[in-house]
């Protein structure tokens, strides 16, 4: 219900500024600073003012409510037919217009038809000395006072529904429609709101002028013309001043959606690819609608690239497998691994994706090792173990000579780095302490940890027992503390919870 009282408040305010502007505004001015008029003479046009704005707000309340309804109903009930949920973006869509029609109708004449009568009951009795004639001129002057204001309110409420219509959007989605599916099928377009409020801003001065000219001319009786000019520049005052907001407020109109979709596109340059609400009911809507499906189209094909990419990282994996039989699965367990540290030391999805992608293809480099070494089943050679020693630099070599995107280069250093040592003694680069990047000194708890735990053909793999002894024993040595000290737990965390299964699976029933 929060939207719905917020959009009520924000009616309210608009309300209260329109009002402000037009009634109690130029009115006000039109009628004192016009009329010639006695103490009583005032004293009773006020209370005609007040009591015709009573019936007038009355009036406008019964209709408002009437017209709400719909959007009430949309918040306030768990279950709704298509029809009312419809019923209920519609009335939304149409809130500017109804808007306007209120002004005109109840508004108008709500406060037009007490304060004529009032004023020929006044003018009867002679409470107020003013020809009968000018009831009619009165009545121009609110028809235009009250075309003024509607221009106003309707500039006003078309920014109030834009968070509105997102709610209700949001809601409609809680019941199982999309807006998309629900077709409303609402348009106001932008040349008839541009028509519409340039004719009225051109020719609502114009004729507020002439109109107030007239009377003024009557009371002075073609007399006082030095306090004719000081009265007509108060007048066009107000006038420029009428004009100028109704002019700011169709530009807002035009400005705020164009401000909306620069920042969305923004958004999908730095990679965030978000569809919007459509709560517009002019050209705007087509924009959002074209906008959506270009961000459903970028979303697509970044799908298809990441199926591309996860292919790409699992055929070179598999490559090394088909290449050193003895050491198959050994990318995706360190993978593997390396994820478990990363998610317990609070590493993000994406630098997670990140060094998963960076553990698969971390031995890559060994595709550039002879076979003579690589598949040797005896122990190697210093020599033999230099030229091993070599890979590292060699998948780095490749993976730079593929030019990863941008977004991939951060695989490059667990790659290139997976076998340094904390202490400085590790190669190829010698690095030590937090020199060596994140990734590299992560992956070199994972790696070491498969490579003790794996047969080879010329030792059997140790127990998992004891490879973690030798992980703790070289904590800050061969291996960085803090990522050794998380896979000891992570592992330890293991253990238990497959012997509570086994324990628990055990137990008789």
């Amino acid at each position: 219900m929060k939207p719905f009282q917020d959009f009520q408040k924000r009616m309210l305010l608009n309300y209260i500024i329109g009002s402000m502007l037009a009634v109690f505004g130029v009115g006000s001015v039109f009628i004192f600073h016009t009329l010639t008029l006695e103490m009583n003479e005032a004293v009773y046009l006020i209370f005609v003012m007040s009591f015709s704005v009573v019936v007038m707000l009355l009036s406008e309340l019964v209709v408002y409510r009437s017209h709400i309804k719909p959007i009430r109903k949309m918040f306030q009930e768990e279950s709704l037919s298509v029809h009312e949920i419809k019923k209920g973006i519609l009335t939304a869509h149409r809130f500017p217009i109804l808007t306007v029609q209120r002004i005109v109708g109840p508004h108008l004449l709500g406060l037009a038809v007490p304060a004529s009568g009032l004023s020929l009951l006044g003018i009867y009795n002679g409470w107020i000395g003013l020809p009968y004639y000018y009831i009619a001129l009165a009545w121009s002057g609110a028809i235009l006072i009250a075309v003024m204001h509607a221009l106003v309110e309707f500039f006003l409420t078309f920014r109030s529904i834009t968070p509105l219509l997102a709610s209700l959007s949001q809601r409609s989605k809680q019941l199982g429609y999309s807006v998309e599916q629900l077709d409303v099928g609402y348009y106001l377009s932008i040349r008839r709101k541009l028509m519409v409020s340039s004719i009225f801003t051109a020719v609502f001065p114009v004729l507020l002028f002439i109109l107030a000219s007239q009377i003024r001319l009557a009371e002075s009786n073609g007399n006082g013309i030095e306090g004719y000019w000081s009265w007509a520049s108060l007048i066009v005052v107000v006038i420029l001043a009428m004009g100028s907001i109704s002019s700011m407020l169709l530009y807002k109109s035009i400005e705020d959606p164009m401000l909306t979709l620069r920042e969305r596109f923004d958004q999908v340059r730095r990679g965030r690819f978000e569809t919007m609400d459509n709560v517009y009911s002019d050209e705007f809507s087509n924009l959002v609608t074209g906008f959506n499906h270009m961000v459903g189209g970028i979303k697509k094909r970044d799908e298809e690239n990441e199926r591309l990419l996860e292919s790409f990282f699992t055929v070179f994996a598999a490559t090394l497998d088909a290449r050193d039989p003895y050491t198959a699965g050994h990318s995706e367990r360190v993978a593997e691994y390396s994820v478990w540290i990363a998610e317990r030391a609070g590493f993000s999805a994406a630098e997670v994706d990140l060094l998963r992608k960076s553990a698969l293809l971390h031995d890559i480099g060994k595709i550039g090792v002879r076979d003579h070494v690589l598949l040797k089943a005896d122990r190697l050679t210093d020599e033999e173990f230099d030229q091993i020693k070599q890979h590292p630099v060699i998948g780095a070599d490749i993976l730079k000579q593929v030019q990863l995107p941008e977004q991939l280069k951060p695989v490059l250093p667990g790659v290139r780095n997976h076998h340094e040592r904390f202490d400085g003694r590790g190669y190829p680069d010698q690095l030590s302490g937090d020199d060596i990047p994140v990734f590299g000194r992560l992956m070199a708890v994972a790696d070491a940890y498969d490579a003790m735990t794996s047969n080879r053909p010329y030792r059997k793999g140790m127990a998992k027992e004891k490879a973690l002894k030798i992980i703790e024993e070289g904590r800050g040595t061969q291996w960085d503390p803090y990522f050794a000290d998380l896979f000891l737990d992570v592992m330890k965390e293991r253990d238990v919870n497959v012997l509570e299964k086994v324990v628990y699976e055990v137990q008789p029933n």
